[in-house]
């Protein structure tokens, strides 16, 4: 799902300092397949950095966002974030329980558009909801 980036090159691209604690974040987004909370992050990262702020955390979660680094999206009122994958055009299923991503090819847009004839569509992003299979045995 995640294509091979130079994300000490990106930083910089961005003028943005590449920091232990940068890379840190970004090497922990990697390891997921999930979408997590500012608060696991934090957690995360206390264990490695102790007394780190949850500020630092959050304006880093909210930076990355900013330069496409991370993806972001809403469960429950709060924000939660994974690593960008925008290497091809793709939708996900996000698990509402767990956090987990599903890649979704298939992209309804054309069918929309001939729907939608007298509107300019300049962009899009699909998210589908619901539970992956671990978490509906957990449920059931």
């Amino acid at each position: 799902m995640i294509e091979h980036v130079n994300y000490r090159e990106l930083l910089r691209t961005h003028d943005l300092k590449v920091t232990e604690k940068r890379l840190s974040i970004i090497e922990y987004f990697s390891d997921l397949n999930k979408y997590v909370s500012p608060k696991e992050v934090y957690e995360h990262m206390n264990a490695l950095y102790p007394g780190i702020s949850y500020d630092t955390i959050y304006r880093n979660l909210y930076t990355m966002y900013e330069v496409n680094i991370l993806e972001q999206s809403t469960f429950e009122g709060e924000l939660h974030y994974t690593i960008s994958c925008s290497d091809h055009h793709h939708h996900h299923f996000i698990c509402e329980k767990c956090g987990l991503i599903k890649v979704v090819q298939y992209c309804p847009v054309e069918i929309w558009k001939d729907e939608l004839e007298d509107v300019k569509i300049n962009s899009h992003k699909i998210e589908l909801y619901g539970l992956c299979t671990k978490c509906q045995k957990k449920a059931a």
